[in-house]
């Protein structure tokens, strides 16, 4: 088994772009992305100068620098693996309290775009409102010391404040993390922070910086054992983060970049005024479904996720909540067949070399669960439609929540909020209607008759008889 290298000379790169968040899905997604182009020999002043701003992107940064910032990418195809090393990125910027390398680069009148992954739930949204939370602590430290921000959006600020002052074009700043508007709500964040230390600052970075929304998609899975043991078949046994992924990717983006961008098009990224109908076709098929089967697979003591899919109750489940109850409120996406986009995405569920587990696809329900599925409940319901499925789909979360497996299990802390959660499910085991009482997971569906019945009876009879029982009671 080898691996392939770029094809390009790195020592003739030179940086167009500013990254913030090195994590998996990143380096094999927009980085594979970059890759592509540089190997056609197009775009070779758009490099990757990567950055975090959290501890442990500083271990990361360690990993990456001692060799040579090359990152290793495995795509797991059922047909056979292969791999590759990555050089889109060119250097790794020291990773400090205040964070002055990173504003220093973002400064530099070469870098035109600034690019984040720092999770869904990074972006300090008021889960209640949907609005920008001036109130987090974070924010309020960096609101009173903008020269030293603790923040990836508090250094934006500051480098966008400098590029002001030498009279230095802004820079794009680009989202590439999995949630509705990643743009608008980048766009919210920085004004929203800005303003409370610069008005003048806010309002003209509100009206001059460029923040596109972008639709992404690639399953990465985890980095463990697994994955390193993988690497070391390729003969890369030094690498300690090589990436995993399944060989499909996508990515859809505004084109709206007015400080210029790289030629992605000529590598399969798609340019669109319509992202938000990609985006909520993958959020609601995708994400949605990924919910579907995580957590009855997860209280069925299921590992993988490839395994779910070989379950046939989780599988006739994912597939009857989908037809009824998710996809007739997904609107027309362009030049895009949503049955047989429905279909690709079962087919990489149940690809068994990705081996997504269970676990990582159970994650922080508080912040997936209100993007991802209440959103089809609350069309369902407008419509006139069934909600049974999301209302079994909610209370098998609840019923995970509550921190055993049917079995008896116990099931380790799986959300940032999880000690809330685990004391409000086992609240909720005979009072079913205190989980739906979270304003900021489900709003007002506590009063939606059809969905909170649904949700009640559903729950009762999770614990009375557990998850299989409940699927094939819902199967009829």
């Amino acid at each position: 088994m080898t691996f392939s290298l770029p094809l390009y000379d790195r020592n003739r790169l030179t940086p167009g772009i500013v990254h913030i968040g090195l994590g998996n899905f990143h380096r094999a997604h927009m980085a594979v992305y970059l890759d592509d182009l540089f190997n056609m020999g197009l775009g070779h002043d758009w490099a990757i100068l990567g950055a975090g701003v959290r501890a442990p992107d500083a271990l990361m940064r360690d990993a990456l620098l001692a060799q040579d910032c090359l990152s290793t990418v495995i795509e797991l195809d059922p047909a056979g693996k292969t791999a590759r090393r990555i050089g889109a990125m060119i250097d790794f910027l020291p990773v400090e309290p205040g964070n002055a390398a990173l504003i220093a680069a973002m400064a530099r009148p070469e870098i035109r775009i600034v690019s984040l992954t720092v999770t869904e739930g990074g972006y300090f949204i008021d889960a209640a409102t949907g609005r920008f939370d001036a109130n987090a602590a974070a924010i309020r430290a960096d609101a009173a010391n903008p020269a030293r921000p603790e923040t990836a959006f508090g250094a934006i600020i500051a480098a966008l404040k400098l590029r002001r002052a030498a009279g230095t074009p802004p820079f794009t700043v680009m989202s590439c993390d999995n949630l509705p508007g990643n743009g608008a709500v980048t766009r919210a964040t920085v004004t929203g922070l800005a303003r409370l230390s610069d008005p003048d600052l806010a309002a003209w970075i509100d009206a001059n910086v460029a923040f596109p929304n972008a639709m992404v998609d690639r399953i990465t899975p985890a980095t463990g054992p697994r994955e390193r043991s993988m690497a070391a078949a390729f003969g890369l046994a030094d690498d300690p983060v090589p990436v995993t992924c399944e060989p499909f990717r996508q990515w859809v983006i505004e084109d709206n970049f007015p400080a210029a961008r790289p030629p992605l098009e000529k590598v399969g990224v798609t340019f669109s005024d319509q992202v938000h109908a990609y985006e909520m076709m993958k959020i609601r098929i995708l994400n949605g479904g990924h919910a579907v089967i995580a957590y009855p697979g997860g209280l069925m003591d299921i590992e993988y996720a490839h395994e779910a899919m070989a379950n046939p109750l989780i599988s006739a489940f994912l597939d009857r909540v989908e037809a009824e109850e998710i996809i007739p409120y997904v609107p027309p996406v362009p030049d895009t067949d949503i049955g047989a986009y429905y279909q690709l995405i079962r087919q990489r569920f149940s690809n068994p070399e990705v081996a997504d587990t269970e676990r990582r696809l159970c994650f922080d329900g508080s912040n997936r669960q209100p993007k991802f599925i209440v959103p089809s409940v609350r069309d369902a319901l407008a419509a006139g439609g069934p909600t049974e499925g999301l209302a079994l789909v909610s209370a098998l979360w609840c019923r995970y929540c509550a921190g055993t497996t049917d079995s008896g299990a116990l099931i380790a802390p799986n959300d940032p909020n999880w000690d809330r959660l685990t004391v409000l499910a086992k609240e909720a085991r005979t009072a079913p209607e205190k989980w739906l009482a979270q304003p900021e997971i489900y709003g007002d569906l506590a009063r939606a008759a059809p969905f909170a019945n649904a949700f009640d009876r559903w729950l009762r009879l999770l614990w009375a008889e557990g998850t299989e029982a409940s699927l094939r009671k819902y199967l009829g």
